[in-house]
């Protein structure tokens, strides 16, 4: 049974209740989540699982094993909860939202070049994307064009189309490296309205104001055909 996954839908969802499925060596699954797992670049969530004697397990990162399970990894040492209890489970606020913030900058990132990405990685202070290209970049236009973007407080909305309909669109698709999650019969593609549009599976803010001001940090030569560029939030 597949962990159902609630911020896919909602992504500022910070707490739910849900049953213990099975807790192991390898970690906890529960059978609804509010933690995201490791993928996409973006690191998994970190949070607390409340048990009903008012025990407080840590969960220190969450990923995602072969079965479509979360895996919440507690930190080392931790009472496991007995299988079929009913616990409380609570995100990280301050790390998710981070990398939310950081996640939709580089969606906007993507809009401004508009090369296909063979690589990225997301943090707490910034972000990267790797760009098939050979061009070079002028940062200081960049970075005013990404913070206009940001300014204007477009929409973040999802959608999604059926697993047909994305393989009859795969010029969505902007990264080379990752597939578009498909195999669930349905994938889910992030619109900013007017800027940018692709599937991903990753957590996203509403509005891209709550980005804030960011700045273009290195911007490196990685191979005669491409480019590193890394976005730091202020």
């Amino acid at each position: 049974m597949s962990t159902e996954e609630l911020f896919r839908e909602d992504a500022y969802l910070r707490t739910t209740t849900a049953k213990v499925v099975r807790a192991d060596a390898q970690g906890i699954v529960l059978d609804r989540s509010v933690f995201y797992p490791e993928g996409g670049g973006q690191p998994g969530d970190r949070g607390e699982l409340q048990l009903d004697d008012g025990t407080t397990i840590v969960v220190i990162d969450t990923q995602k094993d072969a079965t479509g399970q979360l895996i919440h990894i507690p930190a080392p040492d931790s009472v496991a909860p007995g299988t079929g209890s009913q616990i409380g489970a609570t995100i990280d606020w301050d790390y998710r939202y981070r990398h939310m913030r950081t996640h939709t900058c580089l969606h906007l990132l993507c809009a401004l070049i508009p090369h296909p990405v063979t690589g990225g990685s997301i943090s707490q202070d910034k972000g990267r994307l790797d760009f098939d290209m050979s061009d070079t970049i002028d940062k200081a236009s960049l970075e005013s064009a990404l913070n206009e973007l940001v300014a204007a407080d477009h929409v973040v909305d999802k959608r999604w189309i059926t697993d047909d309909e994305m393989q009859a669109n795969m010029a969505l698709v902007r990264t080379m490296s990752v597939k578009p999650p498909m195999g669930a019969g349905r994938v889910r593609l992030i619109d900013i309205a007017g800027v940018d549009l692709q599937p991903c599976g990753g957590t996203h803010i509403a509005r891209t104001s709550e980005i804030g001001h960011v700045r273009i940090g290195k911007v490196e030569k990685k191979g005669k055909q491409n480019r590193r560029v890394a976005v730091h939030l202020d």
